[in-house]
């Protein structure tokens, strides 16, 4: 099998996304993690030259690295400026540098307006220091994939430079992220047929939203290595991302072997997601929050019947478990895959009110969670359980600085409707007392409330669904009711109906 080498970019070439500054401790951090968990290839953790943060950070990297024989897996970004990259390689440690220079005639001729041949006079000159210095040289051709476009000629007279040279690598950057698939797959074809001694790297960049699929037809033409960042960081659009090109090539190319650990994908990814500051879409492929969970009741009653909804990218293999969306979606199968994760059974009566229930919720526009479902079943059960003869129906409560809460109210019992206002504390106590007033008319008094308790599921989420349970004292008899709904007030005055109800 043809082995693809992986260098990750994310220290340097992610680090280049608007706003994400890594401290030297994170790079480390993150290096680490990349090599012994991830087990990337290779890792370019820096620019050259940038500034001392940056400088204290690639020295305790390559401190780290050469205790763990290592030391040949970190690259830096250097330039085509004497010895000055020289220098700062030097006193960082490191000892491979990727030396940017220029891959299209149109960067050479207007950014650093040389000849071709001076151009590689002076590269010439510091590959040669290099080998001098004991380090290692791996060399981009900025803007390459124009320069394949517009300025054919040039590249391949660059490349005929450069076979000549003692040099590891050549990196092949779509700098403005401009390729096709068809174009990555010819362009990388053609070098590779031309230089067979030469080993080639791809480096995709994502404006067109290209970036998996330029990877996949480069690999597909026979480049030997690529370059990937973590989450797709990188200038403008990003980079190709780690996790999903990755799952591409692996379910796509069988011929290929890599040495990286999917399992570790999803972990790397959340950490950077923290250090980075930028939360990735719940979408987003491979290692975002939602991919693995199905929402459709039709989907989960179909992986019920020989898994009729599966594809290759099995959460297991991310280290990840799927789950079943409970929402207006939501149908009795999606219901009994997270009643069975959380070992309860019902029978179909009761599983299509809880069900009914849910789709509800969902009309709301609330986000019910696996672990509000116990809290659902109480509701539901408990509510149908008894007869409602009596229905809070309509009601309006305000709460305004330096004025007392207040609350109106429209009752229902039987068949006699009743409506009333009062003030309170608060306003649950401002609808107490206006039921009371209710009640008044009837000649009854209501139990004293002993305990209000106001709870949400563990693990739920404060903004779906709270409960809340009231015990009262009706004599020397007590008795508890719940109320359940995303608004604390409004559970708490549905427990209070179940009260009058159980009254009547």
């Amino acid at each position: 099998m043809r082995y693809l080498e992986i260098m990750d970019t994310t220290l340097r070439d992610g680090e280049q996304t608007s706003g994400v500054s890594f401290s030297a401790a994170e790079k480390l951090a993150l290096a680490q993690l990349l090599l012994t968990e991830v087990k990337v290839d290779r890792v370019e953790v820096a620019s050259a030259r940038v500034s001392a943060g940056e400088l204290e950070a690639v020295q305790q990297i390559t401190r780290w690295a050469t205790g763990v024989g290592m030391l040949d897996k970190i690259e830096v970004l250097t330039f085509v400026d004497g010895h000055a990259s020289l220098d700062w390689m030097r006193a960082s440690g490191a000892r491979v540098m990727n030396l940017l220079t220029k891959g299209s005639l149109n960067h050479l001729t207007h950014q650093l307006k040389k000849t071709p041949e001076a151009h590689f006079a002076d590269i010439r000159q510091v590959i040669s220091c290099a080998q001098t210095a004991d380090l290692q040289v791996n060399v981009y051709l900025e803007d390459w994939s124009n320069g394949m476009r517009n300025s054919p000629a040039y590249v391949l007279q660059y490349l005929d430079f450069l076979a000549t040279q003692p040099i590891r690598r050549v990196l092949l950057p779509d700098t403005l992220g401009v390729l096709t698939p068809a174009e990555s797959y010819a362009f990388v074809n053609q070098l590779v047929s031309r230089y067979p001694t030469l080993h080639f790297d791809f480096h995709a960049h994502n404006d067109y939203d290209l970036g998996v699929a330029n990877v996949m037809e480069a690999v597909r033409a026979g480049v030997h290595g690529i370059h990937l960042t973590v989450n797709g960081l990188g200038e403008r659009a990003g980079n190709a991302p780690l996790a999903s090109t990755l799952a591409a090539l692996r379910d796509f190319m069988p011929d290929l072997r890599m040495g990286v650990a999917e399992k570790s994908l999803y972990q790397v990814s959340k950490i950077v997601e923290t250090f980075s500051g930028l939360r990735i879409p719940d979408n987003k492929p491979v290692v975002g929050d939602n991919v693995f969970t199905q929402t459709a009741g039709i989907h989960a009653d179909g992986d019920k019947k020989n898994n009729l909804y599966f594809n290759a990218l099995l959460p297991e293999r991310f280290g990840r478990k799927r789950s079943y969306a409970l929402g207006k979606m939501s149908g009795k199968a999606n219901i009994e895959n997270n009643l069975r994760e959380l070992g309860i059974q019902l029978s179909d009566d009761d599983l299509k009110k809880v069900t009914d229930r849910v789709i509800e919720l969902g009309d709301l526009k609330e986000a019910v969670t696996r672990e509000d479902l116990p809290y659902v079943i109480a509701d539901v059960l408990h509510n149908t359980a008894v007869v409602a003869r009596v229905e809070v129906l309509n009601y309006v409560l305000t709460h305004s600085k330096d004025l007392k809460p207040s609350a109106t109210l429209r009752v229902r019992v039987d068949n006699e409707l009743f409506e009333e206002n009062a003030q309170g504390d608060g306003q649950y106590d401002a609808f107490m007392n206006a039921l009371k007033k209710v009640y008044s008319h009837k000649n009854q008094t209501l139990p004293d409330l002993i305990d209000y308790a106001v709870r949400i599921p563990t693990g739920g989420r404060t903004d779906a669904l709270c409960e809340t349970i009231i015990t009262w004292r009706s004599g020397v008899h007590e008795f508890k009711t719940r109320g359940l709904d995303s608004d604390q007030t409004v559970s708490a005055i549905k427990a209070t109906q179940k009260m009058l109800n159980n009254l009547e």
